[in-house]
């Protein structure tokens, strides 16, 4: 007979049945048939809310960057590896690479002159830059340049490319939506090419994506029709940082712009449909102005957070850091979070703290299971 997977003890508490053996005794018969009763379970399977498998946990940029830097080294870019790509795994996630249970999120690191070569994927994906220019990458073999503050959306299923056509390594983080894909087992792979063309490897200041789409509230009339993603594949840094500046600036003025004060936040947008850029993530950049501080929120779905620029305080649930540029921390679902600006001109562009933040939101409102709080 063959050994039940199956383990299920009678046991003497509120709400459960009196223990005796016709009760051990039919426990041992559904056993043998695979067979689980709600009454031993509900606790687990129905809380009263979402007990996160993840928990907070901050990522210190200066010490990623700095092994990012020894495997560049020591770890060639090419086939079988794919990617010098060194992912956040939380701590009690069993060890596997994940951010949370539907998030992935990673430090890719490119030496000078080298090309990462093509593939795709199902999984959807974007690259934010924390510093750094020289890397293009090549989407559906359109060269895309990324620097500073550049957020560049993929959607899956597109081939894509990356090569540093300068002197200088670049290293930047990688989002995607690897954890979910994989618990709903949907997720393809496929290699490409093992080089770009030539004429792939130009520099263009701007792609052709950009030339087509990156014209505020001006949708081509020419256009394809829509695809799972933005068909915009870099948000530049010009635009999100005039953004956030201008709804401050209407708040001093007395306008309304921020959703509370000090804070300015944008999201940024399929210019296609107005919705969110990729369909399992949504991506967002927040200004918190110098000694403001946001509420304490919690949510279902899980976020992550990198700092841009500025210097702060975050707390995530029980947890309370301090961050510099560059510093990655995950919110679990339903923790509740906030944050406070201590920056200033010395360690801020703009003179506040600068947090991009990208979640799996979209998962949940497409199921209608999202759901947020103010815990002040």
């Amino acid at each position: 007979m063959t050994t039940s997977p199956v383990r299920l003890r009678a046991e003497t508490a509120p709400d459960q049945p009196d223990v005796t053996p016709a009760l051990k005794e039919l426990y041992r018969a559904f056993e043998q048939e695979l067979l689980v009763p709600l009454w031993t379970e509900i606790g687990d399977l129905m809380p009263a809310h979402p007990r996160s498998r993840a928990v907070p946990h901050l990522w210190r940029w200066e010490s990623l960057r700095g092994l990012a830097e020894q495997a560049g080294d020591l770890v060639p870019v090419g086939r079988g590896g794919e990617r010098r790509a060194i992912a956040l795994a939380n701590p009690s996630l069993g060890g596997r690479p994940f951010a949370t249970p539907t998030l992935w999120a990673a430090i890719q690191y490119l030496m000078p002159g080298e090309d990462a070569p093509e593939h795709r994927h199902t999984q959807h994906a974007f690259r934010f830059v924390v510093e750094g220019s020289g890397v293009w990458t090549v989407v559906g073999g359109d060269p895309v340049p990324m620097n500073r503050g550049d957020f560049l959306p993929q959607a899956g299923w597109n081939w894509h490319a990356h090569h540093n056509a300068t002197d200088q390594p670049m290293a930047w983080i990688d989002g995607l939506d690897i954890p979910f894909q994989y618990a709903t087992e949907a997720q393809f792979f496929e290699f490409g090419r093992d080089e770009i063309s030539d004429a792939e490897r130009t520099t263009p200041e701007r792609s052709r994506s950009e030339r087509l789409w990156g014209h505020p509230g001006l949708r081509p009339l020419g256009a394809p029709a829509p695809t799972p993603g933005s068909p915009l594949l870099a948000y530049k840094w010009e635009f999100t940082d005039r953004a956030l500046a201008d709804q401050l600036a209407l708040e001093k003025e007395g306008y309304a712009g921020t959703g509370e004060p000090g804070h300015a936040a944008v999201r940024y947008s399929n210019p296609h449909t107005g919705g969110d850029v990729l369909p399992t993530i949504r991506a967002e950049f927040h200004r918190i102005a110098r000694g403001a501080e946001t509420a304490p929120v919690r949510e279902t779905g899980s976020s992550v957070y990198q700092v841009f620029d500025g210097a702060g305080t975050v707390t995530v649930g029980d947890r309370t850091w301090s961050v510099t540029r560059g510093d990655l921390f995950v919110v679990p679902s339903w923790v509740p979070f906030s944050a406070r600006s201590e920056a200033g001109s010395s360690d801020s562009d703009s003179g506040a703290l600068d947090l991009f933040r990208f979640s799996d939101a979209p998962v949940f409102e497409a199921l209608h299971l999202d759901r947020q709080e103010c815990t002040r």
